[in-house]
């Protein structure tokens, strides 16, 4: 193993509704991906300005999704993602409307984000070499599961994440960030 398993957040009806905001979930998003960052980089960076930057950081940490890094001093304090990754069931948010609301704008989002990624690298893949090519694919399958069958699935898949994050690089040169989407559901509109 290469480290410690991933720290996850599992988001509560709160922190649902703290990150179901567009600038928040690029604010989380671009400390994921680019490491720690002021305000001032990332009100840069995401085009806003450092007031509503740093207001919305300070909404952010209060629900455990982000915090200060303790370098840096003054209005020149870095922050950083808390967690590398969150988590939430519609459980979580069930029964309370503005949760639930929440949880469907972050899916949404979630979605419109993968389609523009998928759609840029669509755009770039010709300019990589052909053994990336090949190697970032797509597929789609159907399976006849039930509720406690996909739930098994998924769990084996995290695992199986987990196993490629933990593993030594075969060639860290050639290393690159690659983005994995899952979303799994029913195709009948309606359950039985």
């Amino acid at each position: 193993m290469n480290g410690p398993a991933p720290s996850i957040l599992r988001l509560d009806r709160e922190a649902l509704k703290v990150l179901a905001h567009p600038l928040r979930s690029r604010l989380l998003t671009e400390l994921r991906m680019h490491g720690p960052a002021t305000a001032t980089t990332l009100a840069h960076d995401l085009g806003t300005n450092t007031g509503a930057t740093s207001y919305h950081l300070r909404r952010l940490a209060s629900v455990g999704l982000v915090e200060e890094t303790k370098d840096g001093h003054g209005r020149e304090r870095p922050w950083r993602a808390a967690t590398e990754m969150h988590g939430w069931t519609e459980r979580d948010a069930a029964g309370d409307p503005d949760a639930e609301a929440a949880s469907d704008w972050l899916r949404r989002h979630y979605l419109r984000t993968f389609v523009d990624r998928y759609e840029a690298w669509l755009d770039a893949q010709v300019s990589w070499p052909l053994d990336w090519q090949d190697a970032a694919g797509a597929s789609d399958v159907a399976l006849r599961l039930s509720a406690a069958d996909l739930a098994a699935f998924n769990a084996d898949l995290e695992t199986l994440f987990l196993r490629y994050r933990e593993r030594p690089l075969a060639d860290p040169d050639d290393a690159r960030t690659v983005q994995l989407y899952l979303h799994a559901f029913p195709l009948e509109g309606s359950p039985r």
